[in-house]
């Protein structure tokens, strides 16, 4: 089923107004993004990691549709990750709708803090240097913050037209706040960053359990039709394999928890095997440290820039 999209740039119609804007490779920023419509009514699921990017989506949007930016009457922001959010600003006549846990976290971490870490680069040692490479593709600077205008928890019923969209509050998994958008009517749903395919999965959050509940949600569902945060356009055998991997890493950084290796000697002892040609395999290192968490259970955050030192010092390794 899935294989009918191809994984290239652009808007891709999915059938009965539903619509996908896929970025490959899908790696480091290169986020997915989706169009509701029926007839002049129209939601945007997720705006992109900048507001170039995001114009030249709504450009297309509007060339294939005839709705643009100034027609789009709400966007779901499926969580807080700028790359699902950034490009806010160019719809400002939109409601912006996120869980309030999404809501909270955008507050945090806002593009001015994004873009400070990517000016600084280098003087933050090897946690800058790799920051400023994987997201050098960005524009950071010139973003017109739009923070949500509705929030929800659990659950929300909304139309599109005669076209009814639920969301799905299924958070904190990949982040605190995620929501899945489900359109029944169509058999289709867009899961935000609850799944990345081909690519490995980063668990800022978590707990794991709440994450592959969420995967074994989208299973149970009558949907043949699913977009996710980044990767091509799946179905459930590519839901399947997110919900392994999570599991996977979760057995596996257990036992060297259990051992007592710190995160750093875990991530770097974890054999990937087949999960080691998904793209962005240094993330295991956040995994693990979010897993240690959980394990612990004492609620400690690693600050974000030692996350990313992590990261960069696994990437050297696995390069080795």
């Amino acid at each position: 089923m899935a294989a009918r999209w191809e994984y290239t740039k652009g808007l891709k119609d999915i059938g009965n107004g539903l619509y996908a804007w896929l970025q490959p490779d899908g790696g480091w920023g290169w986020s997915n993004a989706g169009l509701i419509r029926d007839g002049e009514a129209s939601l945007l699921v997720d705006t992109l990691f900048d507001m170039a990017l995001t114009r030249e989506m709504l450009g297309a949007m509007a060339d294939a549709t005839g709705i643009g930016a100034g027609k789009i009457g709400a966007i779901v922001n499926t969580h807080a990750n700028g790359d699902h959010c950034h490009g806010n600003g160019c719809c400002p006549q939109a409601e912006i709708i996120a869980s309030e846990a999404s809501a909270r976290e955008m507050a945090e971490v806002p593009p001015a803090m994004l873009a400070q870490f990517k000016k600084m680069g280098a003087q933050l040692g090897p946690a800058g240097s790799y920051f400023a490479d994987i997201f050098a593709p960005f524009d950071f600077e010139n973003v017109d913050e739009r923070a949500p205008t509705q929030t929800f928890s659990g659950t929300l019923d909304l139309k599109v037209g005669d076209k009814a969209v639920r969301l799905i509050e299924v958070g904190p998994a990949h982040t605190g706040g995620d929501v899945l958008v489900h359109v029944p009517g169509d058999k289709a749903i867009f899961t935000g960053d609850i799944l990345f395919i081909d690519g490995t999965p980063l668990m800022w959050a978590g707990p794991v359990a709440n994450w592959i509940r969420a995967c074994e949600q989208i299973i149970a569902m009558d949907v043949d039709v699913i977009v996710p945060g980044h990767g091509p356009v799946t179905d459930k055998a590519g839901v399947r394999r997110v919900a392994d991997y999570l599991a996977f890493v979760d057995g596996e950084a257990r036992k060297r928890f259990d051992a007592g290796l710190g995160v750093r000697e875990a991530a770097l002892d974890i054999a990937l095997g087949d999960y080691a040609s998904w793209g962005d395999a240094e993330r295991i290192a956040v995994n693990v440290d979010s897993l240690y968490r959980e394990y612990r259970g004492d609620g400690k955050v690693t600050p974000v820039i030692e996350l990313f030192a992590l990261m960069a010092d696994v990437r050297d390794a696995q390069r080795r």
